[in-house]
């Protein structure tokens, strides 16, 4: 959902407008300099089908195209097998979609989300609590800045953690599956956990049935990784790596 009223909450879009405009403005540069040099218009060219590709991007991802954006969060929400008893933190909350989902389809828990909210992103704790407060559920949400490689909580603190997309873009950490370690470490025994990134992609993860292997060497109880990037609302032109052709979502109980 993005913002059509005052009244309506903004969640953004994952393509920012950045990613259509900096090769955009790099194309038109090229294409005057091809006047001087003519095998620029090449680079011109390049330029500017990265700007074409990500502007359709944008759009599939939004509701006026086809909601990719939203059908890929609905695929983590409907993973959830959970009680909605007690608390539940969301990793990377962005500007809050899945933080506030989690307490709309939970009405009992209490829900945190964290983000480092980078410049790079157009998101930011303000916008969350907005969204919240339109949302009616302000009152169980709590929005707080941390980097998902270092959570401010003790071992065995929530009873729920999920994450959307989020651990291959944390920079500073080779190994991401070091990630989802620490994600684990603050799931309670007993506690359940669904975490959706682009775990199907080796040069990321490594081997899926490692990436498994080493979450039962953590002491978790249950895991199960599922291969979502198959999923028949997702458009050819999304399925490429780094954008959901090697989607998966791990779920389980510690």
């Amino acid at each position: 959902m993005t913002q059509t009223s005052a009244g309506m909450p903004d969640y953004g879009n994952w393509v920012s407008t950045r990613l259509i405009i900096v090769p955009a403005t790099f194309s038109l540069l090229f294409a005057g300099l091809s006047a001087l040099l003519p095998l620029l218009v090449i680079v011109a060219a390049l330029f500017w089908f990265v700007a074409l590709y990500f502007a359709v991007a944008r759009h599939l991802f939004s509701p006026r195209g086809k909601d990719v954006q939203g059908q890929v969060r609905g695929l983590l929400l409907s993973t959830l097998d959970w009680n909605g008893e007690g608390q539940a933190l969301d990793i990377g909350c962005g500007n809050g979609f899945v933080t506030i989902a989690v307490a709309k389809q939970y009405p009992s828990a209490q829900v945190t989300g964290i983000d480092n909210w980078g410049e790079r992103w157009q998101y930011g704790e303000r916008k969350c609590e907005t969204n919240a407060q339109l949302e009616g559920v302000a009152d169980r949400v709590a929005f707080r800045r941390a980097s998902a490689a270092d959570l401010p909580f003790d071992d065995e603190s929530f009873d729920l953690v999920v994450s959307n997309f989020v651990f291959h873009e944390v920079g500073g950490v080779k190994d991401k599956k070091e990630l989802v370690r620490e994600a684990l470490r603050v799931v309670k025994k007993g506690g359940r956990f669904a975490i959706q990134d682009l775990f199907m992609w080796k040069q990321v993860y490594g081997d899926p049935d490692d990436l498994l292997e080493a979450v039962r060497s953590w002491g978790v109880r249950e895991v199960t990784l599922i291969d979502t990037s198959k999923a028949t609302f997702i458009p050819a032109v999304l399925r490429l790596p780094f954008m959901l052709g090697t989607a998966g979502i791990l779920i389980g109980e510690k």
